[in-house]
């Protein structure tokens, strides 16, 4: 398994937070805490930028994907709007989680709750080309449903 070095930056407000961290050695992600001042209630169908109190260095050629956590996402309805949010090399901003509750019953997220994941990814990097005709498929156009249930 490959290794690239991810250089984390604590900014004030996460100081006493732990690290991300992988929470076993088959983990994908590397788990996001919530860096609220104080606990904030999503209501169903709420969307809110939870704070993580990091930025982050990604080497060049890969990224970054925030992830939602299956557990949360099963038991709570916790999601994230944009998912996978993607964090470009070249960012160096506060890595912001867009949480929404899509539960029925409304949803507290307190100081350090592991609220997501961050999984670094290799990226590679397309040259468009135009054509006038694409090379044919069995499937064609076929989209949304073509292939049944």
């Amino acid at each position: 398994m490959k290794t690239v070095t991810l250089n984390v930056k604590r900014l004030d407000h996460h100081r006493d937070l732990p690290l991300p961290s992988y929470q076993s050695d088959g983990s994908s992600g590397l788990d996001l805490r919530a860096a609220v001042d104080k606990a904030v209630t999503l209501q169903p169908g709420e969307i809110r930028l939870i704070p993580t109190g990091l930025s982050i260095s990604i080497p060049k050629g890969y990224e970054a994907q925030i992830r939602p956590r299956s557990g949360l996402a099963l038991r709570h309805g916790l999601g994230l709007v944009n998912s996978p949010g993607t964090i470009d090399a070249d960012y160096r901003g506060e890595i912001g989680v867009i949480a929404i509750n899509w539960g029925k019953e409304p949803l507290t997220i307190k100081r350090g709750d592991r609220i997501a994941q961050i999984v670094v990814s290799k990226v590679y990097r397309a040259k468009v080309e135009e054509v006038d005709e694409l090379d044919p498929t069995k499937r064609g156009k076929g989209g949304f449903g073509h292939s049944g249930i």
